[in-house]
């Protein structure tokens, strides 16, 4: 059965129920990925899921309940169990049923070309990237992944209130690591590549791409532990702010979990520092025309010259604040609780080269990349003490790769300590939200090497 048919069931049903305001949030995925070790399939699977969540107000409570099945045969149950819920849950703060935005911008998520490449093709495609990952230098011994990956999703949101939305998005990603040897050293490397066309892929351009960086680390050393200017390289910087980007959600701030508290207005970074959030992003993996939540997303400016401008809500957090939500509602799935997340967050990148930022550098640190964010940071206070490696620099040239070193400071500290951004602009792998920066020159951070 059609959605737009069976959520007017679903309303019908509920209203009998005695539920009043009600909303019907409809996901599906699916998703087709693959791997290859030395040049034989290795992995392969399809996968399929997606469901049906409702929420309705019955005397003043919200209900809430979840269904795989997408028919008409789940309606009572989906009902029932939201009545139930509605008598027993307890909540203080208000839910809302939005009755939607006065506008909300055109985009285009959806490949068709994407969609109908054949199987066979993606099979060759991965192949051959590890072929051409072998054939780069006889120093390469392994290639331990290999991978090609593509997803499709499809949400729809309805409400009694006339909300009536859907979008529809598919994306393909490939992933390769890398292992070099030269003597009794042995280092690796990985790299990575998101798209919305299949025709955009270049396995010679990947390969090349893992197999430089494992390389470059050949013949890696500790250092002098003492505080370095350091130049955070692209991919490193994404991963650290993906890893604190939840100090911008007005949710944590509310709940004491992010040290912006009270600071909208203030300095937090240095004067070339611009962070933006854009749905709209052509490329964007997490572009999108509206939230979990129906609420027009918003292209917004978090920072702007290192001044704090606003935070991100969903409607919860932006009726507490007094403000408008800013339609970054999220639930991870059909099933998830609604917390607030960034679309496509990044730096806005400067106008400096790569190599004029090392120029730059009389003394100090290329960090490629960070281990531990997971562990080793901690999201409140801003701290972290984090594994990494990359290269030394002296007189403004490369010497020697660098590994076994611990880089440690603060969140908020580096963000005031930025003293260049580069012009490289390039995004972490996407998790909840599609996170990127370029490179960035920083001063006084602590490294323990040697």
């Amino acid at each position: 059965m059609h959605m737009d048919k069976l959520k007017e069931l679903i309303f019908e049903y509920g209203k009998n129920e005695g539920f009043t305001d009600m909303e019907v949030y409809y996901e599906s995925s699916s998703s087709f990925s693959c791997k290859v070790f030395k040049g034989e399939i290795d992995d392969y699977s399809i996968s399929k899921e997606g469901g049906i969540a409702f929420r309705g107000a019955l005397n003043n409570r919200m209900g809430y309940s979840y269904t795989e099945k997408v028919d008409e045969s789940a309606i009572k149950v989906l009902i029932k169990i939201a009545k139930e819920n509605a008598q027993i849950i307890e909540n203080e703060e208000e839910e809302i049923i939005f009755k939607g935005s006065q506008k909300y911008e055109d985009t285009d998520l959806y490949s068709g070309g994407l969609a109908e490449i054949s199987t066979d093709k993606k099979l060759n495609f991965i192949k051959e990237l590890e072929k051409e990952a072998y054939s780069m230098d006889k120093r390469v011994i392994n290639i331990n992944n290999c991978i090609y990956s593509d997803h499709e999703n499809e949400r729809r949101i309805y409400n009694t209130k006339g909300l009536n939305k859907n979008e529809k998005s598919n994306v393909v990603f490939s992933y390769i690591s890398a292992v070099v040897q030269e003597n009794s050293d042995i280092q690796s490397a990985d790299a990575f590549k998101i798209y919305r066309d299949f025709k955009d892929f270049n396995a010679g351009f990947l390969a090349k791409r893992v197999v430089d960086k494992a390389l470059s680390y050949l013949g890696a050393k500790p250092v002098e532990s003492k505080i370095y200017t350091i130049l955070l390289e692209n991919i490193a910087s994404a991963n650290l702010l993906e890893t604190f980007a939840g100090i911008f959600s007005a949710d944590n701030v509310q709940k004491g979990r992010s040290l912006l508290k009270n600071k909208l207005g203030e300095a937090i970074g240095s004067i070339s520092l611009n962070i933006i959030d854009d749905p709209f992003m052509v490329d964007g993996v997490a572009s999108r025309s509206f939230d979990s939540e129906g609420v027009a997303s918003e292209r917004i400016s978090l920072v702007e010259e290192g001044i704090l401008q606003c935070l991100l809500h969903n409607l919860r957090t932006a009726k507490k604040d007094g403000v408008e939500s800013t339609g970054h509602g999220y639930k991870a799935s059909y099933k998830g609780t609604m917390t607030v997340a960034p679309s496509n967050l990044y730096i806005q990148p400067g106008l400096n080269t790569y190599e004029d930022m090392i120029s730059s550098m009389n003394e100090g640190l290329v960090i490629t990349e960070l281990q531990g964010l997971h562990s080793g940071a901690n999201t409140v206070s801003g701290d972290f003490s984090l594994a990494a490696r990359g290269y030394y620099v002296k007189d403004g040239k490369i010497e020697n790769p660098v590994n076994q070193i611990t880089i440690a400071g603060n969140f908020y500290e580096v963000l005031k300590n930025i003293e260049i951004i580069g012009e490289d602009l390039m995004f972490a792998m996407p998790n909840a939200a599609y996170i990127g920066s370029p490179s960035l020159k920083i001063k006084n951070i602590a490294v323990a090497g040697e």
